[in-house]
C-alpha cells in the first residue's frame, strides 16, 4: 500500500518519535508504515487520518492505483 505519510509528517517538522507517540505506536511501526514493509490496521489508519485532518483515502492508498496499466 502506498501512503503520503512521510510528507505529512515532515510538513509538520516531525520525528519518527514525535509521530509514534501521537499514535501511541513505536518508532518502529512509523518507519514500517512509511516505507510501505507494514499496513496499518484499520483503527490505526484511522487514528493518523484524523490526527492529520484528512480521509484515509488521502494518505492510503492500493498499490495497483498507483501503477501505470
Amino acid at each position: 500500500m502506498k501512503n503520503t505519510l512521510r510528507e505529512l509528517r515532515a510538513e509538520r517538522d516531525w520525528s519518527q518519535q514525535q509521530l509514534a507517540d501521537k499514535l501511541d505506536v513505536s518508532r518502529q511501526t512509523v518507519n514500517a508504515i512509511e516505507t510501505g514493509k507494514y499496513d496499518p490496521s484499520l483503527p490505526l489508519a484511522f487514528a493518523i487520518a484524523k490526527l492529520f485532518g484528512k480521509k484515509i483515502e488521502e494518505i492510503f492508498s492500493p498499490d495497483e492505483l498507483n501503477t501505470p496499466h
